[in-house]
């Protein structure tokens, strides 16, 4: 394996008015944090400050911005904002109630096959999978040996982890996220590890090997 490891934290945004009412947010601009968000915000940067940050990356959309920005400003970083963090593009489906959502045959079909869905007038999560997953290995390769927190959304979180730990996606709604949680990768140019998935109390202290001593040769 690679001796330039990368941590990468994926940080699910704090709670907004959507997620308290079971509204599917999706790409909707102007949704911002709610009071207990905004707390949450808050804990995350105080359950981050022993991990010694690089750099930090976000979707553009408020609520991420906002959970992000109380985390980067602890650390004294700026938010590097990322269109290709951005949410699923749900189409049609966006503003929905999830209770309503679910009632209709086509939401059945979209959980029996997620890889194979596309959203009406939206994209497909293979797609997104694919767009995120390449999001974060452009991150790696900016920042070997480096720890990077990469604040997004839940279905992208979950589709991440589900690419690094070799989960089909059709099994990635098996996968819980919540507001705040931290899920942590390790990665290298031959290999990775997910130690850490849904992380909602104090984050795991990470540290990098010390680099192997260069043998000379006569």
């Amino acid at each position: 394996m690679s001796e330039t490891p990368t941590y990468v934290l994926l940080v699910r945004h704090g709670e907004n008015e959507y997620v308290a009412k079971g509204k599917l947010a999706g790409r909707t601009p102007h949704i911002h944090l709610n009071e207990r968000g905004q707390q949450q915000a808050a804990a995350l940067a105080y359950r981050m400050a022993h991990v010694k940050l690089n750099a930090v990356y976000s979707s553009p959309l408020e609520r991420c911005m906002e959970t992000a920005q109380a985390v980067a400003d602890a650390q004294q970083l700026s938010v590097c904002p990322d269109t290709a963090l951005l949410e699923v593009d749900y189409g049609e489906w966006q503003g929905g109630v999830l209770k309503e959502l679910g009632a209709s045959p086509i939401w059945k079909r979209m959980q029996g096959n997620p890889s194979r869905f596309r959203f009406p007038q939206g994209e497909t999560l293979r797609t997104m999978q694919n767009r995120l997953v390449d999001a974060i290995e452009d991150i790696r390769v900016r920042h070997p040996r480096q720890t990077v927190a990469v604040f997004c959304h839940a279905d992208p979180i979950k589709s991440i982890l589900a690419y690094f730990l070799g989960i089909p996606l059709d099994l990635f709604g098996r996968i819980a996220i919540d507001t705040a949680s931290v899920s942590t990768l390790v990665l290298r140019e031959a290999g990775c590890l997910v130690i850490g998935m849904n992380d909602t109390g104090r984050i795991p202290d990470l540290a990098f090997p010390p680099p192997k001593a260069k043998t000379e040769t006569t």
